[in-house]
């Protein structure tokens, strides 16, 4: 609620101030009927009057707040030529006083608030008026400049905090802007990689198509059966090329990529020895594997070694005096992936991108898979990637 009267007030601060003037008349009002019981017969309506005419500027200090200064100090000449104060004629001084300050530059601010008071000293010292005898006129200038000096200072704070206000936010949104970035272009670089190592894989399918098919023709005469044997291989080859090409041209840039060797990239025959290396590097690790593994696109095992590369590294990094499990699991079509670690988890700071686990997730992704990644429960760290194997089917030549 709080919230839309604010959007209200800014969005019509004519209609808003206009309404804290007839607030300030009706403050007047209540003065006015505690006032002394000779002002309520006769002078009561006039006196009333005359502090909603002292108000009007209020209603004016946004939209036009040099007018509603120019009208405040108009507003002197019925104390100058009636010997009376409105009611209002203070609180308004004081309100005004306080808008220029908050919303204007310093210079205009001062400038508005010597315009503002001045003028009012000059009618406390030259205007005798009802009231001011008993206590002298120097009494009501040091309490006018006392009150005016307040309501200036109260302003400036005001300004000061809403600039403060509209630094932070500016630096958040620069911020927020910044690590949109990082993020997007960790991102690409995560992407970029992958593309890199797809294209291997793609050059070491199209090598080996190319060995088979020279084999066959040589051997087709003399061995019909072994050449149909090594074209079925390559036929099965070409179409798991075609879809590592499509898969390729997914998460290819243009940017220009180094040539790749002709030589394959590691899968699920390298995990044995990759979990061999960490657990020589000093982390403790186990091998699980569930399930029968059958024939798999070269490109899916490279994406499962590429996990669980990952995800040791960053538990011999982080994880500490800690052990490691890593479980494959083939059923119903699927491959599960989960490495666990019973250490402390990572630690990087909040600010930075973590690259390893973009490029788990857009392995994963790219072969229509689920990714997550998480504290587990009773502590440590817990990887799990579920990829299944018929995602791609058969693309057509």
């Amino acid at each position: 609620m709080t919230n839309r009267v604010r959007a209200w007030v800014r969005r019509e601060p004519l209609a808003a101030d206009a309404g804290a003037a007839v607030a300030v008349v009706l403050l007047a009002a209540v003065f006015l009927l505690l006032a002394p019981p000779e002002l309520r017969p006769a002078q009561l309506w006039a006196a009333l009057g005359w502090s909603a005419l002292a108000a009007l500027p209020v209603a004016l200090r946004r939209v036009a707040p040099w007018a509603a200064v120019g009208a405040a100090v108009a507003t002197l000449a019925v104390p100058v030529l009636l010997r009376y104060a409105p009611a209002t004629q203070g609180l308004v001084f004081l309100v005004l006083t306080y808008t220029m300050a908050a919303h204007q530059r310093l210079r205009p601010a001062a400038l508005a608030g010597v315009l503002l008071w001045v003028p009012v000293v000059l009618v406390n010292l030259l205007v005798p008026l009802p009231g001011v005898l008993a206590t002298g006129p120097a009494y009501l200038v040091l309490n006018n400049l006392l009150a005016g000096s307040v309501a200036y200072a109260v302003g400036r704070a005001v300004q000061a905090r809403r600039q403060s206000t509209r630094m932070l936010r500016e630096r958040a949104r620069v911020a927020e802007a910044t690590q949109r970035s990082l993020a997007e272009q960790a991102v690409a670089d995560e992407r970029r990689r992958i593309a890199r190592e797809l294209h291997d894989v793609v050059a070491h399918q199209v090598s080996v198509m190319g060995v088979l098919a020279t084999g066959a023709r040589r051997v087709l005469r003399r061995d019909p059966e072994a050449a149909d044997a090594a074209m079925a291989t390559v036929e099965e080859t070409g179409r798991a090329t075609l879809r590592e090409l499509r898969r390729l041209l997914d998460v290819l840039r243009t940017d220009a990529e180094p040539a790749a060797e002709l030589a394959p990239q590691p899968g699920l025959p390298g995990i044995e020895a990759l979990v061999e290396q960490v657990r020589e590097a000093g982390l403790p690790v186990t091998l699980r594997i569930d399930g029968t593994f059958g024939p798999m696109e070269d490109g899916v095992a490279l994406t499962v070694y590429r996990i669980v590369q990952e995800a040791l590294t960053n538990a011999l990094k982080h994880a500490g005096r800690a052990t490691a499990l890593v479980r494959l699991t083939v059923a119903d079509g699927f491959l599960a992936l989960e490495v666990t670690d019973t250490g402390r988890g990572p630690t990087a700071a909040p600010d930075r991108i973590g690259h390893g686990l973009v490029g788990m997730r857009e392995r994963v992704a790219l072969y229509g898979g689920i990714l997550r990644t998480g504290p587990r429960t009773g502590g440590g760290f817990r990887v799990y990637a579920r990829i299944p194997l018929e995602s791609a089917g058969v693309v057509a030549a």
